[in-house]
């Protein structure tokens, strides 16, 4: 887990951002116009199945979304637009309109977006993950706020070109919890925002992290790209190197900014504006917990049989405590 702990790399980050901002500066507009005149023809061009549909294409702005995201080349821009729509296509649940479980994830925090950019004009998105409720709220609930959250906010073109930052704040988040993480979500989560969204994850935090999440994510590791694997950092309980990276004055108070505590309720509205929604109050479900019945294998196990049984939908992290402690233990040797 060094690979993750270790800061020496931010430097080395930090001017690779500067030499791709640098890079950005350098497209005139008359660049991206051409670029985006070839990504145009292209579409109309195909014959690829994923583009039957192609009345949305015709909003440049919506184009532009894939331009930004693979830095106006035409071809590459074309090959995640076509993985876009053939992702939407074999997922069409996920974009359906939001109902009571998305809106239960937003009042949670699950996501959050704050209100102000950071230095660098990107959007942070915030996940409380102790305010998650399993029984209440289906992991694939919070996968579709978060999906939903993005279309939305990827309006911006400001979003489309600088990009986003995502804390998580994995604090009192329980081993219990652990065991609801459905392991076919999450693969679905890490093949659809990595290979399949317009969307340009600068940087990913953890924060307050306990060793179980650890454990899954040096699991989930090898099936990350190379750049993201380098752009997550765990920052523990050490909120002062997250303050290195995020200025004090956009964080709220949870995450020892000088902004008053998070409310999840801003952002709810506003989504809700945006998709023409009238929420009702949102209410703690009364459901009782069920217990989840002890399996032999390991959480992190699980993840790893999702990745190679794509399509049995019955794993997750249910494990043992105590044995799954052991095995991070092994791998820390």
């Amino acid at each position: 887990m060094n690979e993750y702990a270790e800061y020496d790399w931010k430097l080395h980050q930090m001017q690779n951002e500067r030499l791709c901002e640098v890079s950005r500066k350098r497209l005139t507009d008359g660049d991206r116009q051409r670029a985006l005149n070839g990504l145009r023809d292209t579409v109309d061009k195909s014959l690829n199945l994923a583009l039957r549909d192609k009345s949305r294409c015709q909003d440049d702005n919506f184009l532009r979304r894939f331009l930004y995201a693979r830095k106006h080349d035409v071809q590459q821009s074309f090959e995640l637009l076509v993985s876009y729509h053939q992702y939407r296509r074999e997922h069409a649940e996920l974009w359906a309109a939001a109902d009571g479980g998305v809106l239960r994830a937003l009042a949670d925090g699950l996501p959050g977006v704050l209100a102000q950019r950071d230095r660098r004009g990107r959007c942070v998105l915030l996940m409380f993950a102790s305010n998650w409720l399993p029984h209440a709220c289906p992991l694939l609930s919070v996968f579709r706020a978060l999906l939903l959250t993005i279309e939305r906010t990827l309006d911006d073109v400001q979003n489309q070109a600088n990009g986003y930052v995502i804390i998580v704040d994995w604090t009192e988040f329980t081993f219990k919890q652990s065991c609801s993480l459905q392991a076919k979500v999450l693969k679905m989560m890490i093949d659809c925002l990595q290979d399949c969204m317009p969307v340009r994850f600068k940087s990913i935090h953890f924060i307050g992290q306990p060793w179980y999440v650890e454990t899954a994510l040096a699991v989930i590791k090898p099936y990350l790209k190379a750049k993201t694997r380098e752009r997550i950092v765990l920052h523990g309980n050490n909120l002062s190197t997250l303050h290195d990276s995020l200025p004090l004055d956009i964080l709220p108070a949870e995450l020892g900014g000088e902004g008053p505590s998070y409310n999840s309720e801003v952002w709810l509205q506003d989504f809700c504006r945006g998709e023409n929604i009238n929420p009702a109050p949102i209410t703690t479900s009364t459901k009782p917990i069920v217990p989840i019945p002890i399996e032999n294998d390991l959480p992190s196990a699980k993840l790893d049989k999702a990745y190679k049984q794509k399509d049995n939908p019955n794993f997750s992290f249910h494990g043992n405590e105590k044995s799954a402690k052991s095995e991070l233990l092994r791998d820390k040797d």
